[in-house]
């Protein structure tokens, strides 16, 4: 079962949501919205998507919905083999799971995006392909860093400076990128009790001119056999349950 959470964000408030979950099982694809839909509701007035207009309800399909399949670059397009490249893909796994997963499914259009749930490895461990945030908003001077990274290089996380977030950074301190924001919550609490567990290191360095956005592939290991990602109330299917008791309250 493959699995990828849809993320809303609200950036007038600087808001971000887990609203929604995706699945496919090889034959069917499924979505059901989380309970992080209701956050997103109470706090920024976000209301059920056109394409899924009941938040209760859970929609299946032999076709991946079309909010989702528009976020994949068609086969067709002649660049679609390099930006498989990118994403360092092995060949004949390019299904659109894998291809949002890694991806991300940004479009300037609107304000979602989408993320994998990481899967244990042969091992037991836990880890997560992602590109690097906020490159647009780092010196000169650490670009070129960046475009001096070899694959397998270490990098290494640190908040100290930066309490909301998580910074990437080398061993020499050079600041390389942030971590994506869905990340943050795990990443907090697997190091604050086993800081030693988590491993990041360089996947992937696409040289310009690709996008800064897709410039800096990452791997991360968590070597936790009792974690499980994501698994606070936010990520948890919808429940009406939980609607009420807010409007109790």
């Amino acid at each position: 079962m493959k699995t990828l959470f849809l993320a809303w964000e609200d950036s007038d408030r600087g808001s971000w949501f887990p609203i929604g979950r995706l699945t496919f099982n090889g034959k069917e694809y499924q979505f059901n919205y989380t309970n992080g839909v209701l956050e997103a509701k109470l706090k920024c007035g976000f209301g059920p998507l056109l394409s899924f207009p009941d938040f209760n309800k859970v929609y299946t399909s032999e076709k991946l919905f079309p909010l989702f399949s528009n976020r994949v670059m068609p086969r067709s397009r002649p660049d679609y083999p390099e930006f498989v490249e990118w994403l360092n893909i092995p060949k004949h796994e390019d299904d659109p799971i894998a291809l949002l997963a890694r991806s991300g499914g940004k479009r300037v259009t609107d304000k979602f995006e989408v993320f994998p749930c990481p899967e244990p490895d042969e091992k037991g461990r836990y880890r997560i392909h992602f590109f690097a945030h906020g490159l647009r908003h780092l010196p000169k001077w650490a670009i070129e860093r960046i475009n001096g990274l070899e694959v397998g290089e270490l990098l290494y996380l640190a908040h100290k400076f930066y309490p909301r977030g998580l910074l990437l950074c080398t061993e020499n301190d050079c600041i390389v990128g942030y971590c994506p924001r869905y990340l943050l919550e795990d990443i907090f609490q697997i190091i604050s009790q086993h800081p030693k567990l988590v491993r990041v290191e360089v996947d992937r360095l696409n040289q310009p001119p690709t996008p800064l956005q897709f410039r800096l592939l990452c791997k991360m290991t968590a070597d936790w056999r009792d974690f499980r990602p994501f698994s606070s109330p936010m990520y948890q299917p919808f429940s009406s349950d939980v609607l009420a008791a807010s409007a109790i309250g």
